[in-house]
């Protein structure tokens, strides 16, 4: 499932992100990248041990615990601390799939890569090219959000950023180990709880037909779920 997101960060959080991005000292994509990725991989990062990506990780993480739309369709088990990259004119990142498995930073624990997500912070008016191309089953789709926006999608997907033919593109992306590991089941638990989201506005929360489909939500996710 590739899923859309809209404002999860206000106009006024990105302002303040972005007033932080311009005054950070970028470095070179490469010396993150693994050894496939290095070939395919031209663009710039902040250096996420130190600030201010550390506090514009949290600051995004705090707005995503509270997002209910991300937490129904990623159910989090796990996140790893956001990382933020900038593209200029000629740079792009080649196709290429998220690594499987991920040291957490500080950490003795191992995410499993089952999300990946990226949140736009440059509106697409700002740059040219810089698509994010995202291979599915439906065929490949190109995603170029708002600012504050952000696309989920699995990890098992071949994608890429198209290069970028003039201005700047910035953006956050990170990635979710989910309670739910199947996509299948995280995708029936999403759409489920979406509609006992809008039968419980137009019928209200203890009307009986929301109560046994609530109920039916939460014996799948008793079922599916494999916390860690």
């Amino acid at each position: 499932m590739l899923l859309t997101i809209p404002n999860v960060l206000s106009s006024d959080e990105v302002i303040q992100i972005r007033d932080y991005l311009d005054k950070a000292d970028w470095q070179e994509g490469t010396n993150t990248a693994g050894s496939i990725a290095r070939n395919v991989k031209q663009n710039h990062q902040l250096d996420d041990t130190k600030e201010p990506a550390i506090s514009l990780g949290n600051h995004l993480l705090r707005a995503l615990s509270q997002h209910p739309a991300f937490i129904s369709a990623a159910l989090p088990d796990k996140i790893y601390p956001p990382k933020f990259n900038r593209y200029k004119e000629s740079e792009t990142y080649g196709a290429h799939v998220d690594g499987s498995l991920m040291q957490l930073p500080n950490s003795h624990k191992t995410l499993r890569t089952d999300l990946s997500a990226t949140l736009f912070l440059a509106d697409p008016d700002e740059y040219e090219g810089g698509e994010l191309t995202i291979a599915t089953q439906y065929g490949t789709q190109s995603v170029k959000l708002a600012a504050g926006d952000l696309v989920l999608y699995p990890s098992t997907s071949l994608h890429q950023v198209a290069p970028v033919t003039k201005g700047t593109r910035l953006a956050s992306f990170f990635w979710i180990q989910s309670m739910v590991r199947d996509s299948q089941q995280r995708e029936i638990l999403f759409e489920l709880d979406q509609s006992v989201q809008r039968l419980t506005g137009e019928l209200g929360a203890n009307h009986h037909d929301v109560v046994h489909l609530s109920g039916i939500y939460h014996n799948l996710i008793r079922q599916w779920a494999q916390p860690s």
